[in-house]
């Protein structure tokens, strides 16, 4: 018994060496330390014969120090032992394309292909070995002959890909949605290998494509699959109203679930399409879903209002009518909270707000549903200038769910708070904290922040340049955007030519164009653009006036303009994709619908 469990702990010990050299072998393979991971895997596979893994990358450390010699040796070497791996004719005829000498590789690939055809069962490895040297030809072939031989085999994954590799889009995209309709491929594994090949810009060559054979398909053979990739598709270039279509389309005809719908209109909120918002969860309304669904639809109808600047009483009147109909117990707490949100920043009315939502909180409710009510109260705090108490909400979030995304909101709220107070040093510390480990929106607030901080400290220390315009931050916040906008007037007076002039403009500019002062944020625009050393906010600047001159002030000539020196003079902006379409529609190209 004792020599038996000494044995189990030496085969252990020999395992956990075995992985520990296997990855520091892969480690140096990455690093293209080839010399080092070659003497590695020389021992690995030395002590595992049978294991082609190590034997491929061995060969594969030797190529890549031209080491084409020692290639062969160990390829035949192995032939000897394995006279049944018919892939390693394969990798013997690659090595010798690798030395450009393809007269001497083809014979081995014709072996190998004559091998695949009278063994089917090998045929795998040997169409493997083709495609992972990138002999694409040669493994399609492979694939193809095995489909054809086996009727039960599957590897349209593996064609796609070729296709893919080779540059053959339409058969790769073909493939794929053959796969989808017959196959029973899901949809996330179509949606994740075609995502690589379309981008969010709708006259992408690619995205086109696809399209059209989606469309064809459709015409063809009427089915929900291709409605909903077709959703799918609008989704990725922000055509929410087209993608609406399609998930209405797949409603109709199944009746079962109105969820594509729900994420149509929740993914376009988040965009700010808030008008598209609002078609979607109309729709919802209207179907009579479940009560949850519609009770979503009406949050979601709601804020889209509230960020449209809808008639304030008829927004009053639509949140009355949804607690008179659904109460004001859990079911309808999202919409307490955005009720209170409303009630204090667009109606001024904090201590009503505040009242509400103490009343909510002293209700049964889970610690999620405490820390959104708590959040928004904190935020309200904050509106009426009760910082400490703010902070004090905040802090409890953060203690009570640890790690959650709404700690490392509430963490982001302190940071916000205390900038708001001008303690730029702590709110710096909680920043650089959120900018690891955080979703991306948290994370990406927490950096434009931190660096706004940064950027207007380093040169002026007793930040008074920073005070003021946090000053007028918080002013934005509350909602007072008149005196937000005065306030910073003092600021671009007083500052001129300090860091905090383009800051200044651009948060005045947003400001104008809230307020609907349309010819002020043109000048702010342009003044941004006049900046000399200014290469933060410049393409910010030309995005926002060209959609101004497109959108309000009615001037598309000057839209397209701007339009272009984005595409010319900022190829690596965010806005770029966003720009060339609209610049080619405003040119008059023709858009495929």
């Amino acid at each position: 018994m004792r020599h038996t469990f000494f044995f189990i702990i030496l085969f252990l010990v020999g395992q956990l060496v075995m992985g520990q050299n296997q990855q520091l072998a892969n480690d140096y393979f990455r690093k293209g330390e080839f010399e080092k991971a070659a003497n590695l895997y020389l021992k690995l596979y030395k002590e595992n014969k049978h294991n082609s893994y190590y034997f491929k990358k061995l060969i594969k450390c030797y190529q890549a120090q031209e080491s084409y010699e020692e290639v062969t040796n160990l390829i035949n070497e192995r032939i000897e032992v394995y006279p049944q791996q018919y892939f390693l004719w394969v990798e013997l005829g690659a090595n010798y394309d690798l030395q450009h000498q393809n007269e001497l590789a083809l014979p081995f690939y014709e072996k190998a292909m004559l091998a695949l055809k009278e063994h089917p069962e090998k045929a795998y490895q040997i169409a493997k070995s083709f495609q992972e040297n990138h002999l694409l030809d040669y493994a399609l072939q492979g694939y193809r002959f095995m489909m054809n031989a086996l009727p039960t085999a599957n590897y349209n994954y593996q064609i796609a890909a070729i296709y893919g590799e080779k540059g053959m889009i339409e058969e790769m995209f073909d493939t794929y949605l053959s796969m989808y309709s017959y196959q029973g491929g899901t949809l996330q594994n179509i949606q994740r290998f075609i995502g690589k090949y379309i981008t969010d810009d709708s006259e992408d060559e690619n995205n086109l494509l696809f399209k059209k054979l989606l469309l064809k398909r459709l015409q063809q053979n009427p089915r929900n699959e291709w409605n909903k990739l077709l959703s799918w598709l609008y989704l990725q270039q922000k055509d929410f109203r087209k993608a609406l279509v399609q998930e209405k389309a797949v409603y109709k005809r199944s009746k079962s679930t109105l969820d594509g719908v729900v994420e149509v209109g929740t993914i376009a909120y988040e965009a700010g399409d808030f008008k598209s918002a609002i078609n979607a969860f109309e729709y919802v309304v209207e179907e009579g879903a479940d009560s949850e669904k519609v009770l979503l639809a009406k949050y979601y109808i709601l804020e889209s209002d509230k960020q449209l600047q809808m008639d304030p009483k008829e927004i009053e009147e639509a949140y009355q009518l949804v607690f008179k109909d659904y109460g004001m117990g859990n079911s309808t707490l999202k919409i307490q909270v955005s009720y209170a949100d409303f009630l204090t920043f667009t109606q001024n009315k904090p201590q009503k707000a505040i009242e509400l939502l103490e009343n909510t909180l002293a209700t049964h409710l889970n610690r999620f549903q405490k820390a959104t009510v708590k959040m928004q109260l904190a935020d309200i705090l904050v509106y009426t200038g009760k910082y400490n108490q703010a902070l004090i909400k905040y802090s409890q979030i953060q203690l009570d769910l640890k790690n959650h995304v709404l700690a490392q909101e509430a963490r982001y709220k302190v940071a916000q708070t205390s900038y708001f107070k001008g303690d730029f040093d702590w709110a710096n510390i909680q920043l650089k904290v959120l900018k690891k480990g955080t979703t991306k929106l948290i994370a990406n607030d927490a950096i434009d922040l931190s660096l706004l901080i940064d950027d207007n400290t380093a040169q002026d220390t007793v930040r008074t340049a920073l005070k003021s315009y946090a000053q007028a931050d918080l002013l934005a916040f509350q909602n007072k955007n008149q005196q937000a906008i005065d306030t910073l007037t003092q600021v671009l007076i007083k500052y001129k030519g300090h860091p905090i002039e383009d800051e200044a403009l651009f948060k005045q500019a947003s400001l104008f164009e809230k307020t609907r002062q349309f010819e002020a944020a043109e000048q702010n625009y342009l003044s941004i653009i006049a900046l000399e050393n200014n290469d933060i906010l410049i393409d910010d600047a030309l995005y926002q006036l060209a959609l101004l001159y497109d959108t309000d002030l009615n001037s598309p000539e000057k839209a397209k303009t701007y339009y272009e020196k984005i595409i010319f003079e900022q190829p690596s902006s965010i806005y770029l994709v966003m720009a060339r379409k609209r610049f080619r529609q405003l040119r008059g190209d023709v858009i495929v619908p």
